[in-house]
């Protein structure tokens, strides 16, 4: 399924799973945004409404694709990872904290989707570049998530351990 100038990626993209199954919805909508970036059709203002009125399948594609190189130099479509990031549904927050996230992400709300991540027990391998990322206040905040947790006698994620012992002091 290739985007022609025939139909507009408006209608197109939502209709992808009902044209090549949904096994392949996903990665056919991220090759459909690539090209129409590619070509230079694609506007941060026409992706924002194929996110803002898509389902939850539409918006994880659109998520992924933001950390494509063909999509990664927007800095404008931030308020898409920001939205996915307010949600509770962990495929989009771990779909939002990919490379976009990891390049355009102030440090304080990316160190809250790193907390939210380590919370949903989205795992840490999400997080694109996470290593890199990951500074003394990252791993302070985990530190008081961890004694959180414990004094709750809840369960400590393996990942939230990982985090603090990459980066003890």
């Amino acid at each position: 399924m290739t985007h022609g100038s025939h139909a507009p990626l408006a209608l197109v993209f939502p209709a992808v799973a009902r044209k090549v199954g949904r096994a392949r919805a996903e990665e056919t909508r991220i090759a459909l945004l690539k090209d129409a970036a590619r070509a230079g059709t694609l506007t941060d203002t026409e992706l924002s409404e194929l996110y803002d009125f898509g389902d939850t399948d539409e918006k994880h594609a659109i998520l992924r694709a933001l950390g494509e190189p063909e999509l990664l130099g927007r800095p404008g479509l931030l308020p898409l990872v920001e939205d996915a990031l307010r949600t509770n549904d962990p495929r989009l927050v771990a779909a939002a904290m990919g490379g976009y996230a990891t390049r355009h992400l102030p440090d304080s709300p990316w160190r809250h989707g790193v907390l939210k991540c380590l919370f949903m027990e989205v795992p840490l391998d999400a997080v694109a570049g996470w290593e890199r990322r990951a500074d003394a206040e990252l791993a302070r905040m985990t530190r008081a998530f961890v004694a959180e947790r414990a004094a709750a006698g809840r369960a400590i994620p393996d990942d939230a351990i990982r985090l603090t012992e990459r980066n003890a002091d």
